[in-house]
């Protein structure tokens, strides 16, 4: 059994120009990203026959799944990105690039800023990886998003899959997970 992670297409919406933004300019830009349309390329998906394909219910990963499977799609909430938020809500400017390190950081450490924490995040994934293991011994591919592939991953691996390590996942790159 074969199971593929693939995270979306590359979002057009980039990072804010400016350096320093507040928590308002911040999360008016996760709006935008959130919105945004995407870079359509070609996937590699290494001659497999994909027997299934899963998707989150987020538009962008939709899209790319739409885009590279040829079937009938099986769309859950399970496989969302996982919702961050800054933690602090004083209108102060701050570098850009400390937000997701902050936010990271609450998350990690389950501050009360962020809505799921990460053993909800584990058990979500769990049970994504349980309903496609109880479908059958067929190959399925996953289309999803880069912090909820590295607990994908972590999560293959417990149950006796290889596969490649993720660093920060490549938009619409195949990564292989095999059972041994």
């Amino acid at each position: 059994m074969k199971i593929g992670l693939v995270r979306h297409f590359k979002v057009t919406r980039g990072y804010p120009t400016e350096k320093w933004i507040t928590p308002t300019e911040f999360d008016q830009w996760m709006k935008e990203y959130e919105a945004s349309d995407v870079e359509e390329t070609e996937v590699d998906l290494g001659d497999i026959t994909w027997e299934k394909c899963y998707s989150s219910t987020v538009r962008r990963a939709e899209y790319t799944a739409e885009k590279i499977y040829q079937g009938e799609l099986i769309k859950t909430d399970e496989l969302r990105e996982i919702p961050v938020y800054p933690f602090f809500k004083r209108e102060i400017r701050i570098p850009m690039i400390l937000y997701p390190l902050c936010i990271r950081t609450a998350w990690f450490f389950n501050h009360k800023s962020q809505l799921e924490r990460r053993t909800d995040v584990e058990k979500r994934v769990s049970k994504i990886i349980d309903r496609i293991l109880e479908e059958g011994e067929q190959n399925a591919l996953v289309v999803s998003h880069g912090a909820l592939m590295m607990f994908m991953r972590k999560e293959l691996i417990r149950r006796g899959f290889k596969g490649p390590r993720l660093g920060r996942p490549e938009n619409a790159k195949l990564y292989l997970f095999e059972r041994v």
